[in-house]
Order: structure tokens, then sequence, then C-alpha cells
């Protein structure tokens, strides 16, 4: 799925002559991380028209391989994607792609990240290891990405380097803290995102 600018919609001033064009250019996120790492309430959190979910209760049958250990809570899991989308400007709109996170739907990632712009990696630092794959998933295909440890009530803060440290980031990979439930907080993470995706990849200004 390709994204670029949408159709051309032009204003009209009280004279009846156009005064302004404006030219939304649609760009394509995704939101990773681990199970129950909080990426459907990241996308629910900023998503300006109602987020398409695809969640299933978890079963007995998934037991064996849903590592529910650190998400007492959680009884419900993400199968193929959540989707969303939110204008941060007038000239620009986010699609948000959120990425199942067990292992045994990460064949479906390949074709998310089609025509991605950039990515977010969500972390929780009680199971930093969770995000391990998509860290490496994004750096092996070139894909600029974001890390924002989504800060859990009760969870202990630790430091951003030690945190970076720890993810063996790279020193270009921006790391920020967030709480995926504020849409003020999600929109200052896609907002860095986008600027480090511009950055790293020239090319996909307009």
């Amino acid at each position: 799925m390709a994204y670029g600018r949408s159709s051309r919609l032009q204003a009209v001033g009280g004279t009846g002559t156009p005064i302004a064009a404006v030219e939304p250019l649609a760009l394509k996120i995704l939101v990773a991380g681990g199970f129950g790492v909080g990426k459907t309430t990241l996308v629910g959190a900023v998503s300006e028209i109602r987020p398409l979910r695809t969640e299933e209760r978890l079963s007995e049958a998934g037991a064996p391989v849903d590592d529910t250990s650190g998400v007492p809570g959680k009884h419900t899991t993400t199968v193929a994607m959540d989707f969303g989308r939110i204008t941060l400007r007038e000239d620009l709109v986010l699609y948000l792609f959120g990425t199942p996170g067990q292992d045994r739907f990460w064949f479906l990632w390949d074709e998310l990240a089609q025509g991605a712009l950039g990515a977010v990696v969500l972390a929780d630092t009680r199971r930093l290891e969770d995000c391990f794959a998509a860290v490496d998933y994004f750096e092996r295909r070139g894909i600029p990405f974001l890390v924002a440890v989504n800060c859990f009530d009760g969870a202990q803060r630790h430091p951003a380097p030690t945190v970076r440290a720890a993810l063996d980031l790279d020193p270009h990979v921006p790391l920020v803290l967030c709480d995926a439930r504020s849409r003020d907080s999600v929109k200052e993470v896609l907002a860095g995102v986008v600027e480090h995706a511009l950055v790293r990849r020239p090319s996909a200004r307009r």
C-alpha cells in the first residue's frame, strides 16, 4: 500500500476566488513491540476515527505460547493489526498500523511494513527483552524507528541512557518516555518519529 499526496483540496475566500491549496501528505507509521506493551492503547488514544481492532480473547489453547507474565490483566490479543488515523497538521495525515506482538503472528509484519515511512517501538522496562525482536526487525530492514518507553503505573523508572544501553541502540535512534493512554503524549511520539524518519530518509520529503 503506497502513501503520498492525497487529492488536492482548495479553499475559497469571500470573493469566490481560491485563497490557498492544501495537499495533505499521507504517511504510514507502524506501531510495534512486545505482547501487552500498549500498542492497541496507543493507537486508540490518538486516532481521530474509530480505530479498527482485530482483538480476540486469550484462550487455554494459546496459553503455552502467550506469555502473560507481567501483564496479569491482559485478556485479549491482537491477531492481525490495529488501524487508526490522526491529522497532525492540515497538510499531514498519519495512518497508524499496530502490529501483533506474539511470535506466531510475525509473518504479517512484512505485509504491514510495505510503504511505511517509519515505526514506533513500544517498550516496557519490566519486560524489556520483549521489544528486542521489533528493534532487530527495523534495523535489518533499514526502516527508521523510535523507541518509546511506555511508563506503566507502578513500574520502576529508569534513566533513558540505561534503557538505551540495555537495548544496545545505535546513537541516532531516538528514545523517549511516553504514556500510551495520553493523546498529547502519543502525538509527541508520532511527531518525533516522523521528524526522525524524514531526516533518515530525505527522499521522503515533499
